[in-house]
Protein backbone atom coordinates (compact mmCIF):
# COMPACT_ATOMS: atom_id res chain seq x y z
CA UNK A 1 0.00 0.00 0.00
CA UNK A 2 2.81 2.42 0.89
CA UNK A 3 4.54 1.71 -2.42
CA UNK A 4 1.35 2.25 -4.40
CA UNK A 5 0.54 5.44 -2.49
CA UNK A 6 4.03 6.78 -3.20
CA UNK A 7 3.73 5.87 -6.89
CA UNK A 8 0.37 7.66 -7.16
CA UNK A 9 1.16 10.73 -5.04
CA UNK A 10 4.63 11.33 -6.46
CA UNK A 11 3.57 12.24 -10.03
CA UNK A 12 0.58 14.24 -8.75
CA UNK A 13 2.73 16.35 -6.42
CA UNK A 14 5.39 16.77 -9.11
CA UNK A 15 2.82 17.89 -11.70
CA UNK A 16 1.20 20.30 -9.24
CA UNK A 17 4.61 21.72 -8.37
CA UNK A 18 5.52 22.25 -12.02
CA UNK A 19 2.23 24.08 -12.59
CA UNK A 20 2.86 26.21 -9.49
CA UNK A 21 6.40 27.02 -10.62
CA UNK A 22 5.24 27.99 -14.10
CA UNK A 23 2.54 30.23 -12.61
CA UNK A 24 5.03 31.79 -10.20
CA UNK A 25 7.55 32.51 -12.95
CA UNK A 26 4.85 34.11 -15.10
CA UNK A 27 3.93 36.34 -12.18
CA UNK A 28 7.57 37.02 -11.26
CA UNK A 29 9.62 37.06 -14.49
CA UNK A 30 12.51 38.68 -12.60
CA UNK A 31 13.25 35.25 -11.09
CA UNK A 32 14.27 33.91 -14.51
CA UNK A 33 16.48 36.96 -14.97
CA UNK A 34 18.14 36.19 -11.63
CA UNK A 35 19.02 32.69 -12.84
CA UNK A 36 20.27 33.87 -16.22
CA UNK A 37 22.31 36.62 -14.61
CA UNK A 38 23.96 34.43 -11.96
CA UNK A 39 27.64 35.38 -11.85
CA UNK A 40 29.82 32.53 -13.18
CA UNK A 41 31.77 32.56 -9.91
CA UNK A 42 28.56 31.96 -7.93
CA UNK A 43 27.68 29.01 -10.15
CA UNK A 44 31.17 27.57 -9.77
CA UNK A 45 31.01 27.97 -5.98
CA UNK A 46 27.62 26.24 -5.78
CA UNK A 47 28.79 23.41 -8.04
CA UNK A 48 31.90 23.02 -5.90
CA UNK A 49 29.78 22.81 -2.77
CA UNK A 50 27.53 20.19 -4.38
CA UNK A 51 30.70 18.27 -5.19
CA UNK A 52 31.57 18.37 -1.47
CA UNK A 53 28.09 17.01 -0.66
CA UNK A 54 28.61 14.22 -3.20
CA UNK A 55 32.09 13.28 -1.96
CA UNK A 56 30.88 13.31 1.64
CA UNK A 57 28.24 10.75 0.75
CA UNK A 58 30.94 8.66 -0.94
CA UNK A 59 32.75 8.76 2.42
CA UNK A 60 29.55 7.55 4.10
CA UNK A 61 29.43 4.64 1.63
CA UNK A 62 33.06 3.72 2.36
CA UNK A 63 32.56 3.76 6.13
CA UNK A 64 29.25 1.88 5.87
CA UNK A 65 30.94 -0.93 3.94
CA UNK A 66 33.75 -0.92 6.50
CA UNK A 67 31.26 -1.86 9.21
CA UNK A 68 30.95 -5.25 7.46
CA UNK A 69 34.62 -5.48 6.45
CA UNK A 70 33.73 -4.76 2.82
CA UNK A 71 35.81 -2.57 0.54
CA UNK A 72 35.19 -0.64 -2.65
CA UNK A 73 37.82 1.06 -4.79
CA UNK A 74 37.76 4.85 -5.02
CA UNK A 75 36.77 4.73 -8.70
CA UNK A 76 33.96 2.24 -8.09
CA UNK A 77 32.74 4.30 -5.14
CA UNK A 78 32.60 7.49 -7.21
CA UNK A 79 30.90 5.82 -10.18
CA UNK A 80 28.50 3.91 -7.93
CA UNK A 81 27.36 7.08 -6.15
CA UNK A 82 27.21 9.08 -9.40
CA UNK A 83 25.06 6.45 -11.10
CA UNK A 84 22.74 6.03 -8.11
CA UNK A 85 22.36 9.83 -7.79
CA UNK A 86 21.25 10.07 -11.41
CA UNK A 87 18.72 7.26 -11.30
CA UNK A 88 17.46 8.48 -7.93
CA UNK A 89 16.58 11.86 -9.45
CA UNK A 90 15.46 10.83 -12.93
CA UNK A 91 14.25 7.28 -12.31
CA UNK A 92 10.72 6.29 -11.24
CA UNK A 93 10.06 6.88 -7.55
CA UNK A 94 13.19 7.00 -5.41
CA UNK A 95 15.13 4.45 -7.47
CA UNK A 96 18.53 5.24 -5.97
CA UNK A 97 18.21 3.28 -2.69
CA UNK A 98 16.75 0.29 -4.57
CA UNK A 99 19.69 0.25 -6.97
CA UNK A 100 22.19 0.73 -4.14
CA UNK A 101 20.76 -2.16 -2.14
CA UNK A 102 20.65 -4.51 -5.15
CA UNK A 103 24.16 -3.57 -6.30
CA UNK A 104 25.78 -3.97 -2.89
CA UNK A 105 24.08 -7.32 -2.42
CA UNK A 106 25.16 -8.71 -5.79
CA UNK A 107 28.65 -7.23 -6.01
CA UNK A 108 29.76 -7.04 -2.38
CA UNK A 109 27.64 -9.59 -0.56
CA UNK A 110 25.93 -6.98 1.63
CA UNK A 111 22.44 -8.16 2.52
CA UNK A 112 19.48 -5.79 2.25
CA UNK A 113 19.13 -5.84 6.04
CA UNK A 114 22.78 -4.88 6.48
CA UNK A 115 22.41 -2.12 3.89
CA UNK A 116 19.32 -0.77 5.65
CA UNK A 117 21.06 -0.89 9.04
CA UNK A 118 23.95 1.29 7.87
CA UNK A 119 21.51 3.58 6.04
CA UNK A 120 19.57 4.11 9.27
CA UNK A 121 22.79 5.06 11.05
CA UNK A 122 23.47 7.72 8.42
CA UNK A 123 19.87 8.97 8.48
CA UNK A 124 19.92 9.08 12.27
CA UNK A 125 22.93 11.40 12.24
CA UNK A 126 21.35 13.42 9.43
CA UNK A 127 18.13 13.87 11.42
CA UNK A 128 19.92 14.93 14.61
CA UNK A 129 22.12 17.48 12.81
CA UNK A 130 19.15 18.83 10.86
CA UNK A 131 17.12 19.19 14.07
CA UNK A 132 20.01 21.10 15.62
CA UNK A 133 20.07 23.50 12.67
CA UNK A 134 16.31 23.88 12.66
CA UNK A 135 16.02 25.15 16.21
CA UNK A 136 19.42 26.41 17.34
CA UNK A 137 18.97 29.74 15.60
CA UNK A 138 15.33 30.33 16.48
CA UNK A 139 14.58 28.79 19.89
CA UNK A 140 15.97 29.03 23.45
CA UNK A 141 18.94 26.77 24.06
CA UNK A 142 17.06 24.49 26.47
CA UNK A 143 14.36 23.76 23.88
CA UNK A 144 17.04 22.90 21.33
CA UNK A 145 18.78 20.58 23.80
CA UNK A 146 15.52 18.81 24.66
CA UNK A 147 14.62 18.37 21.02
CA UNK A 148 18.09 17.07 20.18
CA UNK A 149 17.87 14.59 23.03
CA UNK A 150 14.41 13.43 21.90
CA UNK A 151 15.45 12.95 18.27
CA UNK A 152 18.71 11.25 19.28
CA UNK A 153 16.78 8.85 21.53
CA UNK A 154 14.22 8.18 18.79
CA UNK A 155 16.98 7.52 16.24
CA UNK A 156 18.83 5.14 18.57
CA UNK A 157 15.59 3.35 19.44
CA UNK A 158 14.69 2.96 15.76
CA UNK A 159 18.16 1.65 14.84
CA UNK A 160 18.17 -0.74 17.80
CA UNK A 161 14.66 -1.97 16.99
CA UNK A 162 15.56 -2.57 13.36
CA UNK A 163 18.75 -4.40 14.33
CA UNK A 164 16.73 -6.68 16.61
CA UNK A 165 13.89 -7.29 14.14
CA UNK A 166 16.29 -7.87 11.24
CA UNK A 167 18.25 -10.28 13.46
CA UNK A 168 21.53 -8.50 12.87
CA UNK A 169 23.93 -9.89 15.44
CA UNK A 170 27.31 -8.61 16.56
CA UNK A 171 29.12 -6.75 13.79
CA UNK A 172 32.90 -6.82 14.02
CA UNK A 173 33.34 -3.60 12.04
CA UNK A 174 30.79 -1.70 14.12
CA UNK A 175 33.54 0.35 15.75
CA UNK A 176 33.85 3.90 16.97
CA UNK A 177 36.15 4.60 14.04
CA UNK A 178 33.69 3.59 11.31
CA UNK A 179 30.71 5.21 13.04
CA UNK A 180 32.76 8.39 13.54
CA UNK A 181 33.57 8.44 9.83
CA UNK A 182 29.86 8.26 9.01
CA UNK A 183 29.10 11.05 11.47
CA UNK A 184 31.98 13.22 10.24
CA UNK A 185 31.02 12.78 6.58
CA UNK A 186 27.37 13.54 7.39
CA UNK A 187 28.41 16.68 9.27
CA UNK A 188 30.51 17.84 6.28
CA UNK A 189 27.57 17.19 3.98
CA UNK A 190 25.14 19.15 6.15
CA UNK A 191 27.60 22.04 6.56
CA UNK A 192 28.05 22.24 2.78
CA UNK A 193 24.26 22.39 2.35
CA UNK A 194 24.06 25.23 4.89
CA UNK A 195 26.57 27.21 2.82
CA UNK A 196 24.73 26.38 -0.43
CA UNK A 197 21.43 27.70 0.89
CA UNK A 198 23.17 30.70 2.42
CA UNK A 199 24.66 31.66 -0.95
CA UNK A 200 21.33 31.19 -2.72
CA UNK A 201 19.38 33.21 -0.15
CA UNK A 202 21.96 35.97 -0.34
CA UNK A 203 21.68 35.96 -4.12
CA UNK A 204 17.90 36.53 -4.06
CA UNK A 205 18.31 39.42 -1.63
CA UNK A 206 16.84 37.71 1.43
CA UNK A 207 19.25 39.39 3.81
CA UNK A 208 19.00 36.27 5.97
CA UNK A 209 20.99 35.98 9.20
CA UNK A 210 23.11 32.92 9.99
CA UNK A 211 20.38 31.70 12.34
CA UNK A 212 17.74 31.99 9.61
CA UNK A 213 19.92 30.11 7.12
CA UNK A 214 20.49 27.34 9.66
CA UNK A 215 16.75 27.00 10.43
CA UNK A 216 15.96 27.10 6.71
CA UNK A 217 18.49 24.32 6.06
CA UNK A 218 17.22 22.14 8.89
CA UNK A 219 13.65 22.31 7.62
CA UNK A 220 14.71 21.69 4.02
CA UNK A 221 16.75 18.65 5.09
CA UNK A 222 13.79 17.05 6.85
CA UNK A 223 11.78 17.20 3.62
CA UNK A 224 14.06 14.47 2.23
CA UNK A 225 12.55 11.98 4.68
CA UNK A 226 9.24 12.20 2.80
CA UNK A 227 10.68 12.69 -0.68
CA UNK A 228 7.85 11.44 -2.89
CA UNK A 229 9.24 13.33 -5.89
CA UNK A 230 12.71 13.61 -7.51
CA UNK A 231 14.91 15.69 -5.23
CA UNK A 232 11.85 16.31 -3.02
CA UNK A 233 10.59 18.83 -5.60
CA UNK A 234 7.52 20.50 -4.17
CA UNK A 235 7.92 18.74 -0.82
CA UNK A 236 10.89 20.86 0.25
CA UNK A 237 9.16 24.06 -0.79
CA UNK A 238 6.01 23.09 1.11
CA UNK A 239 8.03 22.32 4.24
CA UNK A 240 9.74 25.70 4.02
CA UNK A 241 6.51 27.63 3.46
CA UNK A 242 4.71 25.95 6.37
CA UNK A 243 7.65 26.53 8.73
CA UNK A 244 8.02 30.26 8.18
CA UNK A 245 7.61 30.87 11.91
CA UNK A 246 11.03 29.23 12.34
CA UNK A 247 13.13 30.90 9.63
CA UNK A 248 10.92 33.96 8.99
CA UNK A 249 11.56 34.02 5.24
CA UNK A 250 8.73 34.88 2.85
CA UNK A 251 7.29 32.51 0.25
CA UNK A 252 8.63 34.64 -2.62
CA UNK A 253 12.16 34.30 -1.22
CA UNK A 254 11.68 30.54 -0.74
CA UNK A 255 10.50 29.98 -4.31
CA UNK A 256 13.16 32.21 -5.88
CA UNK A 257 15.98 30.55 -3.91
CA UNK A 258 14.71 27.07 -4.75
CA UNK A 259 14.44 27.86 -8.45
CA UNK A 260 18.12 28.80 -8.42
CA UNK A 261 18.99 25.71 -6.38
CA UNK A 262 17.14 23.37 -8.74
CA UNK A 263 18.78 24.95 -11.79
CA UNK A 264 22.30 24.63 -10.38
CA UNK A 265 21.70 21.09 -9.14
CA UNK A 266 20.51 20.04 -12.60
CA UNK A 267 23.78 21.38 -14.00
CA UNK A 268 25.63 19.31 -11.39
CA UNK A 269 23.67 16.21 -12.37
CA UNK A 270 24.53 16.97 -15.99
CA UNK A 271 28.22 16.94 -15.07
CA UNK A 272 27.73 13.63 -13.26
CA UNK A 273 26.02 12.26 -16.37
CA UNK A 274 29.01 13.24 -18.49
CA UNK A 275 31.31 11.55 -15.96
CA UNK A 276 29.20 8.38 -16.01
CA UNK A 277 29.28 8.28 -19.82
CA UNK A 278 32.96 9.17 -20.17
CA UNK A 279 34.09 6.50 -17.72
CA UNK A 280 31.60 3.87 -18.98
CA UNK A 281 30.13 3.53 -15.50
CA UNK A 282 27.28 1.27 -16.58
CA UNK A 283 29.74 -1.22 -18.03
CA UNK A 284 32.27 -0.99 -15.19
CA UNK A 285 29.58 -1.39 -12.55
CA UNK A 286 28.05 -4.30 -14.46
CA UNK A 287 24.60 -2.74 -14.39
CA UNK A 288 23.32 -4.66 -17.43
CA UNK A 289 24.51 -7.93 -15.93
CA UNK A 290 22.83 -7.00 -12.67
CA UNK A 291 19.57 -6.25 -14.48
CA UNK A 292 19.80 -9.52 -16.40
CA UNK A 293 20.25 -11.48 -13.19
CA UNK A 294 17.19 -9.83 -11.70
CA UNK A 295 15.16 -10.52 -14.87
CA UNK A 296 16.04 -14.23 -14.74
CA UNK A 297 14.49 -14.55 -11.28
Amino acid sequence: MKGRLKTILGPIILAATIVAFVYYIKQHPATVDQILQLPPLTVVVLLGLYLVVFLAYAMVTRASLGIYDKKMSIQENILFNAYSSLINFFGPGQSGPVFRGAYLKKRHGLSVRQFMFTTFIYLGFYAVLSALLMFVGSRPWWQTVLLMAAISAASLAWIGRYKQRAKIGAVRGFTLGNVSWIFGATAIQVLAVVIIYGVELQRVGAGASIGQVMSYTGVANFSLFVALTPGAIGIREAFLVFSQNLHHLGSNIIVAANVIDRAVYLVFLGLLFILVLALHAKKKLGVERLQAEDADK
